[in-house]
């Protein structure tokens, strides 16, 4: 399944790997799983009947590689998320989607519930993302943004496609805050300390993709590769299609983000591109990672 915030995070989103520094276990006694039906869209997402602060309920995509929530501002001031205004990023629209989240309002959501499955404090971005409304157009269906990883990381989860339902079972588990890791990255960017960098959970790859909702072809495209990185080294170029790390498939943003995940830094790759209409095996020697 395409992650939806293709557009804003494209492959950045990788490259704010967790410490894990901010990562929180509690000793309550979870609840009772949950059991919740989901909608599969014609695009291929999940959607969730969402309450926010005890209003709605709203339709929001359930997405499995988003690292963040997010919700438009109709949602918002409709939850009172945007009174006394959300906190705001800044700056120009560098690399596509790095702009559009830095100009995104911060928000802490006091309950999110998804069904009877229920979490609090949950830290959202407030945009109007371009791909969340070009789908709630296309679907003739309104769309209010997304739940990620935030959320669905407090419970076990498991997805029945047959019935299509969500079982959710309350843990002990807390995120860290990737909002704040996201941030400080991405401000870095903008003061000039470092290059954009594309990691997986264990190595920099020093690249970053896209793919578009409508594209059904293998592979995702390189968009940019980062002068003297590892994907620069290698070979890669811009234009490039990436089919495969190490032998795995990255048919899409979240695939990518897997694959690359599972290559150890600092070894062989092989990464099989096309170009030009033709197939060609490079090696990655990814770096390693924060």
């Amino acid at each position: 399944m395409r992650g939806i915030l293709a557009t804003v995070l494209g492959a950045s989103l990788l490259a704010c790997g967790s410490s894990g520094q901010d990562e929180k276990k509690e000793d309550q006694k979870p609840n009772k799983a949950t059991v919740v039906p989901f909608e599969l869209l014609k695009s291929g997402h999940m959607a969730v009947m969402v309450k926010v602060n005890g209003k709605g309920p709203f339709r929001l995509i359930f997405d499995t590689g988003a690292p963040i929530s997010l919700v438009n501002t109709k949602l918002a001031r409709s939850a009172g998320l945007t009174k006394g205004g959300p906190k705001m990023g800044g700056g120009d629209d560098l690399f596509g989607g790095l702009g559009a989240l830095l100009s995104a309002g911060e928000a802490k959501i006091k309950t999110l519930e998804v069904g009877d499955a229920k979490a609090e404090d949950v830290p959202a971005i407030v945009m109007e993302h371009p791909t969340v409304a070009a789908l709630s157009s296309a679907l003739k269906k309104e769309v209010y943004g997304l739940v990620g990883f935030p959320f669905f990381a407090r419970f076990q989860m498991t997805i029945d496609y047959k019935d299509k339902t969500l079982t959710l079972q309350p843990s002990t588990y807390r995120p860290p805050d990737v909002m704040k890791a996201m941030n400080a990255t991405m401000m870095s960017v903008l003061r000039g300390k470092q290059t954009p960098k594309m990691l997986s959970s264990a190595g920099q790859w020093g690249l970053m993709a896209d793919k578009k909702l409508d594209d059904e072809d293998d592979g995702v495209d390189v968009r940019t590769v980062m002068p003297g990185g590892p994907a620069d080294k290698a070979g890669l170029k811009v234009g490039d299609r990436l089919l495969t790390i190490d032998g795995r498939w990255t048919d899409s943003l979240e695939d990518l983000y897997d694959a690359a995940g599972y290559a150890r830094a600092g070894t062989n790759v092989p990464v099989r591109v096309k170009r030009d209409g033709k197939e060609m095996e490079l090696t990655v020697v990814p770096k390693k990672g924060l």
